[in-house]
């Protein structure tokens, strides 16, 4: 059983389906979904698998081993951040080959609550309203994930969805890749520090291409937002 939200991606929701899952759709956004889950999982006597979950961030450090081992050591590499998974599975690999790479978060701006955690050092909620990177749509930071942030990523910066679109259009123009809105995010963070990274080996790490056509489209014809 999966919970998404009600505004999730039709064709993201359509793959899940024809792989056998039992699709529930419940919430305004990525938080309503993930507490409806526990609620449900709990009421069902079910195993709970969040998107902090030590096999998902296990699973994140796979896909890390792979590309920190396939490239001359990097100066810096920047990673969308939505529950956490991601990010703390590139610091496991980072540290556990002794690199000295610095990661760096990047959340939506109108979805800063790891950005406003990772500052003040404490769990701080946020409203999530990002219209483009529904993945990155957390209003409360898992405190596990904090932790390890806290100790392994140098800053955590905020991309507008302006910037998102951008570069969900430059990955589409110059790489002839597809990215959703949550995945660009962290090209649209190297961009906005292109000036400090001029003679740097940096990496970017692109998590999916779940984005429908529609929404795309939109994007693509210089109207980023799907309203």
């Amino acid at each position: 059983m999966i919970v998404v939200p009600q505004q999730n991606s039709v064709e993201k929701n359509r793959a899940m389906v024809a792989q056998g899952a039992e699709l529930i759709e419940h919430g305004q956004d990525f938080q309503e979904s993930l507490e409806f889950a526990r609620t449900l999982s709990a009421q069902r006597a079910y195993a709970m698998i969040d998107s902090f979950h030590e096999r998902l961030v296990m699973g994140t450090g796979t896909y890390a081993i792979e590309f920190l081992e396939a490239v001359p050591k990097l100066d810096a590499v920047y990673v969308p951040i939505g529950l956490g998974s991601s990010i703390c599975g590139v610091a496991a690999v980072r540290n556990a080959l002794s690199l000295t790479t610095e990661i760096i978060g990047v959340v939506a701006a109108k979805s800063p609550s790891y950005a406003l955690s990772f500052s003040q050092r404490k769990i701080v909620d946020a409203p999530a309203a990002t219209a483009l990177a529904d993945g990155l749509a957390c209003r409360t930071p898992n405190g596990n994930a904090m932790e390890a942030i806290w100790g392994n990523v140098s800053r955590i910066i905020e991309v507008t969805d302006d910037e998102i679109a951008a570069a969900m259009c430059a990955v589409y123009q110059d790489t002839h890749n597809l990215a959703e809105g949550a995945a660009a995010a962290a090209f649209a963070g190297a961009m906005q520090e292109c000036e400090s990274n001029r003679g740097k080996r940096v990496g970017i790490i692109l998590t999916g291409a779940n984005v429908d056509a529609p929404v795309f489209a939109r994007v693509l014809a210089g109207k980023a937002s799907p309203q």
